[in-house]
């Protein structure tokens, strides 16, 4: 277990900033594994520190390795780890930094057992998104029948897997995408998809009782027009929306945190039909920083993985 490349944030920046080095091996404390990784999942976060435009949420301590979620093997077992053993394919977030490298340590508490069926490839798209997408839909309270919630983002890693929970439970489904999005996001279930670069949502929605915000920049500025006097917004990618938030108006932040026996269950769904996951591109550890970039410049559809395995 010597050799351990990882992706490394240098300083803040541009694409410039991030450099595959090598560091060192990491050891298992009491509670932890060593997984060695064969795919991680890429998430909008990635960019935005890079860019240092979150360190207030996040502070970090350069040089720092990016990436919060993986799929692997486990390699090596610490004290008192009692539920995986070597050999077991895993799948988790940190619940911090440092998914984008060979080997990585990572708490017992975090990993969910990958499905025999299931690619590390799918596994790794998984951990951050699907459960974020649950946690943050009920984030504001219970979601029923007849509930009427926009999703921004809709047809990223988040907004796919929000569209698909709010569909089940019977919700009334506005959601924003790219206009070329449109109707993959109409195949997940929502009932009204609006093409963002052709109109303004404000102009299609009306008296909305939850928003979800993916997509960041003026969404939830706008939103607050649309929305009912009772409802709420919660946000995943606006993180001072509680310090903006109007008087008499409900703005919360949503931050991830792990939950293995949801994404266990998630993964079973996966496998079963009964949810989709989107894969939409898979890159090498050598295109990572560039992969990044593109998730900064470009509207995202599902998720982007990257294989450091095979």
């Amino acid at each position: 277990m010597n050799s351990n490349r990882a992706l490394v944030l240098t300083e803040y920046g541009g694409a410039h900033a991030l450099k595959l080095a090598a560091v060192a091996a990491p050891v298992p404390g009491p509670g932890q594994v060593v997984v060695r990784v064969h795919a991680a999942g890429l998430n909008a976060l990635d960019w935005k520190l890079r860019e240092g435009y979150v360190r207030q949420a996040f502070q970090l301590q350069l040089p720092a390795v990016l990436g919060v979620e993986l799929a692997g093997v486990v390699e090596a077992v610490g004290a008192d780890v009692t539920r995986l053993r070597v050999c077991d394919r895993v799948m988790g977030p940190l619940g911090g930094l440092g998914a984008y490298a060979e080997l990585v340590a990572v708490k017992e508490a975090n990993l969910a057992l990958v499905p025999p069926s299931m690619s590390m490839t799918d596994a790794a798209a998984l951990p951050l998104a699907a459960v974020a997408a649950w946690s943050s839909l009920h984030l504001a309270g219970p979601v029923h029948a007849g509930q009427r919630i926009l999703i921004h983002g809709a047809a990223g890693g988040l907004g796919g897997f929000a569209v698909q929970y709010a569909r089940q439970a019977g919700a009334v489904i506005y959601a924003t995408a790219r206009s070329s999005h449109v109707d993959y996001v109409r195949s997940l279930g929502a009932d009204h998809v609006i093409a963002y670069d052709r109109q303004r949502f404000e102009d299609e929605a009306r008296d909305i009782d939850l928003v979800l915000d993916y997509a960041g920049g003026d969404v939830v500025a706008r939103s607050w027009a649309v929305l009912a006097g009772h409802g709420a917004i919660v946000s995943a990618a606006t993180p001072d929306i509680v310090a903006s938030t109007p008087a008499g108006r409900r703005g919360l932040w949503f931050q991830n945190t792990p939950a293995t026996a949801r994404l266990q269950a998630i993964a079973d769904d996966v496998v079963h039909g009964r949810l989709q996951s989107k894969v939409a591109a898979v890159v090498r550890f050598d295109d990572l920083p560039a992969a990044i970039e593109r998730q900064r410049t470009g509207a995202t559809l599902g998720k982007t993985v990257v294989t450091l395995v095979g």
